[in-house]
């Protein structure tokens, strides 16, 4: 009778504890195809690993950076709060995004997707497919 009594609390315990936020809200990747080459001069900063690129393309520009120069990833410079119009800028000393009307950060570095880095936001910036073939980047939608 005890252990059910325990295993009972311990479900209620982890239910509650459970976050229950609704990302409904949150825009979701945007339709994007975008191929470039690494060659390029504009994409000359992004040849060595924890080098980046901005790009225009998405809704606001796209920040490619170069995780180990096999891995990239990007993301797309629109601040995920929907009354922002202004870009998000990137500050490459601590891989964040950062929205210019509310102040929120986004970690860009691999593995963290986007997820805010500031307290009371809950939508992560938008995270685009990055697939590399030779000096070849493509960048779109997932």
């Amino acid at each position: 009778m005890l252990k059910k009594i325990v295993l009972l609390l311990s479900i209620y315990f982890f239910i509650s504890c459970a976050d229950n936020t609704n990302l409904g809200n949150c825009i979701q990747t945007l339709p994007l195809n975008l191929v470039t080459d690494l060659n390029n001069p504009e994409m000359i900063n992004a040849q060595t690993p924890g080098g980046f690129a901005l790009l225009s393309g998405g809704s606001k520009g796209i920040v490619l950076l170069n995780i180990n120069g096999n891995n990239f990833v990007a993301f797309d410079r629109k601040c995920p709060n929907e009354n922002c119009n202004s870009p998000m800028t990137y500050d490459k000393s601590r891989y964040v995004l950062k929205c210019v009307c509310d102040y929120s950060e986004y970690g860009i570095y691999a593995g963290i997707g986007g997820a805010p880095q500031s307290d009371g936001f809950q939508c992560p910036a938008i995270e685009y497919r990055v697939t590399k073939n030779g000096s070849t980047i493509r960048i779109s939608n997932f």
